[in-house]
């Protein structure tokens, strides 16, 4: 059976939970990820998804009717957004377990720890490419 250490990202781009929904959305536009990682001394605190991030956002930012109320929604800070408790795994986690996790807590996400610090990030994508690459028995 795989382990998350196997699959598992450690390309991560974290963020500090004081920090702007501006600074969010500006990271989520310039990388491919979905999720940003919010830690405290390297220990996940939270989970910003890009799915957080667009309710939390006016949808009338960049369009002729934007207002500076719709432009105040990027002072937000992460903390007032982000899911709060991460549910995380470790890297000699089973895949199955992970895919477990990620669909009893519907989530997209699980953040990989060891010692508490984070080490890297699973996603649904990764487990689906791994069942795809992974020979059939």
């Amino acid at each position: 059976m795989l382990t998350v250490r196997e699959i598992m990202s450690t390309r991560v781009m974290t963020l500090d939970m004081d920090d702007r929904l501006e600074l969010a959305r500006d990271l989520l536009d310039q990388v491919e990820f979905h999720h940003l990682l919010v830690t405290d001394k390297r220990r996940v605190v939270g989970v910003l998804s890009e799915r957080d991030l667009f309710k939390a956002i006016s949808p009338s930012l960049g369009k002729a009717a934007e207002t500076q109320k719709d432009r105040n929604t990027l002072n937000l800070r992460v903390h007032q957004v982000m899911s709060r408790q991460p549910v995380t795994v470790t890297p000699d986690s089973d895949i199955k377990t992970a895919t477990a996790l990620l669909l009893e807590y519907s989530i997209g996400c699980l953040p990989v720890t060891a010692d508490k610090q984070l080490i890297g990030i699973l996603t649904w994508k990764d487990l689906l490419a791994a069942f795809i690459h992974q020979p059939h028995q």
